[in-house]
Formats: structure tokens, sequence, C-alpha cells
């Protein structure tokens, strides 16, 4: 017996309840190893293995059932699962007599790579509900499984967005002694997981079913809801060398140019330079977030035969997204041997990885030795517009190659280099405005000169929007239009984050606050602010617990900063100390070296072209708002020295653009209050920066 829940409103945005219980349209298809969306089907039934109308499951065989789902796995399905889905069934058919609504087993998530065991909807509430067959215990690992599997539907389902989402998490030997079961309802109807035995199950059900007042869910209408995730770049990653499609994986809306039409576009030159034997550069350019190594990714996977001309290698300067990417691919691919009863060990994974995605300078270090063609046709430079430029490119060669006369820059040398092809070649260069942090890195107007300058055969594939003043490259490409023909497409540019899928908008607020378009930022946030939380405190402690808080299921969240951020030492963060940014991004939340820690911080270093859920942005006195605008500083011995070099104005300005756009889903900023004991974190280095962002209307915590 169970009592009905007693129902508390803490807050506008939290409900609870809390009830005693006495005695505890797509569709799927599948080749090899792999799943694939193929077409864009209305019903979203059809990526479930088994899905009816609870009457009709109720009249259904437990065989047919069985059958069916054995029919449509990918793989071959052993005994434990078949007894599993038996006891599920029988479970199932136990409960739901007498109720209205459908049932889905093994609904598909294709950004996860994962299937939900149940879905179902009954009256008004979608319940996501995941068994541990035999199990006794509520493993936080498979509370995090059934609250990502639940989360996935209600961010990106379109008609899952306004319902209550309740995920089940029932351990089939858990203890039948009394209990307590606490339940909340976040203000996005999505509640907290519910753990329930067998014998709970029924009375968990009624008690949501009672605690979420709603009308009952058109069940034709929901699964015509169209689905259009938003992964990290590491969940596409995984998926894409998994072979799914870059159109399983990325939002397909009206809101954004779709991310296979870029790749569909760039494929095209690829073939065409193929079957013409010419040599081409292309340059994907977009906002912050907005997919361009996505499509970079993308365009590797498609060609990884090594037997075809068409062979593509990734290459990019950033260590540690390489290594973080690398590390991701190989645990996947040793997870999907296993899975499929083989055995490979992590370092044979490793190395195959390797082939696909490298660092660039490793392979600029092979054309020095070795002056042949390469064996890729197609080279993919992702963050194109971090390449060295010629003062920086000789000076490392003098100094670390013994190349006293050097006098190339890295773009024309990484250029001669797929110009050694006696045929055809292609160069994909990915590019993002204002995105140089570090001296010497070039903007994309050295790949425009070093074409002009030394390759004016190869065609030049450009968007409109690479004259936008935040690429620099207005003059150049006039420059090279004179010798070189130039083709201009606007499917080449992403002009929408996918980062944040809560509020598109993110990097034009971000834009704005750093150009002191304070009006602009003011109706860019006002737009936003409903959908993306941002706040702003002066307590590290707060900015803390509000990631915490604020984070639900496998959710990352985690601190970053800039490298030029000294004189937060006090609120223990200390740049100095080293960070494996693998174990940062990839670890466990019970693991000290992972950003869930909230120790350990990233810099922008780290960070670029990758992502939190949730960030904290701590912001120190090395870039301060005055009367003048934005100053910039850096800290020497003891004190600090204004910066006035134009070019490291643009870096510092850049770095923390690259920071303040890492959050998919809302970020909390700090600035600290400063001290007058101390003359390096006086007040007044922090209070006008705060102030400014207040006028922008940003909340205080």
């Amino acid at each position: 017996m169970y009592t009905s829940p007693t129902v508390a409103v803490c807050s506008p945005q939290k409900l609870t309840a809390t009830f005693n219980i006495e005695g505890s349209q797509q569709v799927v298809s599948h080749h090899g190893n792999s799943t694939q969306i193929c077409g864009n089907f209305p019903a979203i039934m059809k990526r479930a293995y088994y899905s009816a109308s609870i009457p009709q499951f109720l009249a259904d065989e437990g065989a047919l059932i069985v059958g069916k789902l054995a029919q449509s796995s990918a793989f071959a399905v052993e005994q434990a699962q078949i007894e599993a889905w038996q006891e599920q069934i029988r479970l199932l058919k136990r409960i739901l007599p007498g109720r209205d609504g459908a049932v889905y087993f093994e609904f598909g998530i294709p950004r996860m790579g994962g299937r939900i065991d149940v879905l179902l909807i009954i009256d008004h509430v979608i319940f996501v509900v995941e068994f541990k067959v035999h199990s006794r215990d509520f493993t936080i690992s498979a509370r995090e499984q059934v609250w990502d599997y639940a989360l996935d539907l209600k961010n990106f389902h379109k008609t899952s967005h306004n319902q209550y989402i309740c995920p089940i998490l029932v351990a089939t030997s858990a203890s039948h002694e009394f209990t307590v079961a606490t339940f909340s309802v976040d203000e996005d109807r999505l509640l907290r997981p519910v753990d329930c035995s067998v014998s709970n199950l029924v009375p968990a059900i009624d008690a949501v079913l009672m605690f979420c007042a709603d009308s009952p869910i058109n069940i034709s209408d929901w699964e015509l809801g169209g689905y259009h995730p938003t992964p990290t770049i590491i969940e596409a990653a995984v998926a894409l060398y998994s072979n799914n499609s870059v159109e399983a994986i990325s939002r397909s809306d009206a809101g954004a140019i779709n991310l296979s039409k870029t790749s569909t576009e760039v494929c095209k030159i690829i073939e065409n330079a193929r079957s013409t034997r010419q040599k081409q550069i292309v340059f994907v350019t977009g906002v912050p977030g907005a997919g361009k190594t996505l499509v970079g990714l993308n365009i590797a996977a498609k060609y990884m035969d090594a037997e075809r001309d068409t062979h593509s290698v990734f290459l990019s300067g950033n260590g540690p997204l390489v290594a973080i990417l690398r590390e991701a691919l190989a645990r996947n691919r040793v997870h999907r041997a296993k899975e499929r009863g083989e055995t490979l060990r992590k370092g044979q994974a490793r190395n195959e990885i390797k082939a696909i995605i490298q660092n660039v300078h490793h392979f600029r270090d092979e054309g020095l030795i070795d002056s042949s063609a390469p064996s890729d046709h197609v080279a993919i430079f992702d963050e194109a517009q971090r390449a060295w430029d010629r003062e920086q490119t000789s000076a490392f060669m003098r100094r670390k190659k013994g190349k006293p006369d050097f006098n190339q820059s890295e773009p024309e040398f990484l250029i001669s280099c797929m110009d050694r092809h006696q045929d055809w070649a292609v160069i994909i260069c990915l590019v993002g405005g204002g995105q140089e942090i570090n001296t010497g890195e070039a903007g994309i107007s050295e790949w425009l000169r070093a074409v002009e300058g030394s390759f004016p055969s190869w065609g030049v594939h450009i968007s409109p929007q690479l004259s936008d003043a935040e690429y620099a490259a207005t003059e150049a490409i006039d420059s090279v239009t004179k010798l070189s023909p130039v083709f201009k497409n606007e499917d080449l540019h992403l002009r929408v984050s996918m980062r944040s899928f809560r509020a598109e908008d993110v990097s034009l607020l971000v834009k704005q606050i750093l150009d002191v378009n304070t009006q602009g930022a003011k109706t860019t946030y006002a737009r936003i602010k409903g959908r993306y939380p941002l706040v702003i405190t002066r307590d590290i402690h707060k900015a803390r617990a509000w990631l915490k808080h604020r984070a639900r299921g496998s959710e990352r969240y985690g601190i970053v900063v800039s490298s030029n951020a000294q004189r937060l030492k006090p609120h223990a963060i200390d740049i100095k100390t080293p960070v494996d940014p693998v174990h940062w991004f990839l670890a466990e939340r019970d693991d000290v070296r992972s950003s869930f820690y909230l120790e350990d911080v990233a810099t922008e270093f780290h960070v670029q072209g990758l992502e939190l859920d949730w960030a904290c942005v701590a912001w120190d006195a090395d870039f301060r708002f005055t009367e003048r605008g934005w100053d910039s500083w850096a800290f020497k011995g003891s004190r600090w020295e204004r910066i006035r070099k134009p070019e490291r104005l643009q870096y510092h300005k850049n770095t923390y653009r690259v920071l303040l756009t890492r959050a998919r889903q809302g970020m909390v900023i700090v600035v600290p209050e400063g001290s007058a004991d101390d003359a390096t974190r006086s007040p007044q280095f922090y209070d006008q920066t705060l102030e400014y962002l207040e006028s922008i209307g940003f909340e205080r915590i």
C-alpha cells in the first residue's frame, strides 16, 4: 500500500513530492555493427525495435514481441538478453492493464549510441524506464544513464519539450522492504530519477501521474515530432566513426544551415577535383560552436579507405582536442569490439585512430623529412586560422629543426606538401572568426597570401562571410582573386551556433559584449535569458554550487580561466597547476582529475574546439572594463603591466571570446571582489567589469 503524495511547492523552479510505499522520425537500419538513420520519416516510433499501443501490447503474445525485438537487433542476441526482455514484458503486462498510452521497446538514441529499455507514454507523462535485471542496487552510473536518456528526449525531441518526463530505474532484485521515495520535477517538467523495485513500480507510476497533472498526450502528434540532436564534438566524433551519418546526429531544422548541406558541398568539390585532376582549397567558416569541426570529422569519416586515392586526414594544431578525440574513439572501438564478442587492445585501437586524426605539427615534420607526396589526397586543417605566420615558423625551424634558411609561413609549407601530388589534391580549412589566441597565429589571410604568392593555379572556394571583419581577410581575398579562380558559396558558412542548443545567439551576445555594443548585448540577452541561464557572482563557492545544482545526469561542468589569470590563487585557482585535458574532459565524476571536481581549471588552450554543458568563467584582472572599453594586462613578477601591441590585444580579446562560448546550456561568471590590502588585486581592477556585465542585465547570485 502507499499513501497519496504530499506535494510541497519549494520554488517556482522546483516541486517536490514524497510518498510512502509498503513492499517495496526516422527509420533505423543496421549495417554490421552500426546504426544508420535513413530518411526523414515522420514516425519516431520506427526508432524502436517494437512499438504498440498499450491495448495492442497487452494482446500480443510475449513470444511474438521477443521475436520482433530479436529480429530488429543489429547484433546476435544472447540468451541473457532474451531473458531480460521476457522479464520486462511479463512485468509490464502485469502493471499496464486499464491504462491508456503506448509502449516502445529498445528506443534508439543516436546521439548517445544507446537505447532506452522501455519508453512508456501513460496518459500525460512520458516514462523512460531502465531495467537492471537481477540487480539489487541503484548505482550512480545507472541513474545517470536513465537520466541522460530522459534529457535527450527533453532537449532534442520537439514534441517532448513541453511534456512531463519521468526517468525510472528498476532494479529487479532490490529489497521489498518499506521505503520512502522522494521525487522532484524541474522547471522544464523533467523529473529527477525515481528508483523502484518491482513491487513499488505501480505505486510510483500512479504517484507521478497524480503529481504531474496535465492533459493526455496525443500519441499520433507526439510521434510526428522531429528529433534534432546537438551532440558535443566528442559525442559526434564517436557517432561518426561508428558509421552514423551526420544527419543522424545533427539538427536539420530551419533555424540553421544543415551540417549535412555544408558537408555535401565540400564532398562535391572533392569529387570534382578528383575527376578533373585539379587542386582546390576550401574555406569553411562559422560562428563559435557552429559545427565546423564536425563538418571536418564527417568528411574525414567519409574518406577513410586507404586503398582509394580519396583517403583523407584530419589535422589539428590543437593538441588537447587531438588527444581527447583519439582517446574517446579508441575507447569506443574497444567497447564496440567487446559487444561483438571480440578482443581489441586499446593500444591497437589508438594506433588505428592515429592514422585518421593527427597533430598538424607531426604532419608538418613528416613533410620536412620526406619530400614525396603524402598518402592523403584530402587534408582537413581544423582551426586553420591558428597556423603560424612566416616569422614564427622561420624562428621555430631555426631553433627546433636546425633549418636556418627556412623562409615560409606554415600555411605556405602545408600547401606545398599537398601540391606534391601530380594529379589532384584538396585542402579544407576550417576557420573560426576571432579565434587567434597565441603569438604568431596568422589568421586566414596567410593561407590566401600563400595561394596568391606560390600556388595561383589552386582554385579557392569561400563563403561571402569570409569578408567579415572578424576574419580580417578582405584585402587578401581581393588580392588572390586577381590571380586564382575564386568561387563563392553561401553553404560554406555556418551561421548558427550548434554548441548551445538552448540559445543559438550566445556567440552573438559574447561578440557584442567584447565589442562594447551595450545596447545590442542587452537586446540579445533579453532574447535568450529565458532559455540560457547566465548569472554572475563574486563568490567562487556560490559558482561551484550553482554548477552542481544545474547539471543533471552526466552533464559535464567545469571552471575555465584565461591563461593570463595569475591573481586568482587566493580563490584556489592556479593556472600553473598541470592539467591533463583527457582526464579533465573524459574522466567520470568520482575522478579528482575530472572537470567535475572543480579543482583543476582549464585555460583557453585546453578548451578551444571543445565544450562543456555548464561552465564557470573565472574573470581575473588581466581583462578589465574601463571608461575606454576593454584593457588588457599581463602579470610580470609582482605587478600588472599594460598590454599595448595591437596583435596581443586581439589575442587577449579572443581568449575571453573562447572562454565565454564554451557552455552549451548555461554559464556562471565569477568576478572577484579583490582586496584593498593587495595591490595586485585592487577592487578597482574588478568592479567596473562587474558593473558593465550587470548593466547588460545579468543577474547576480
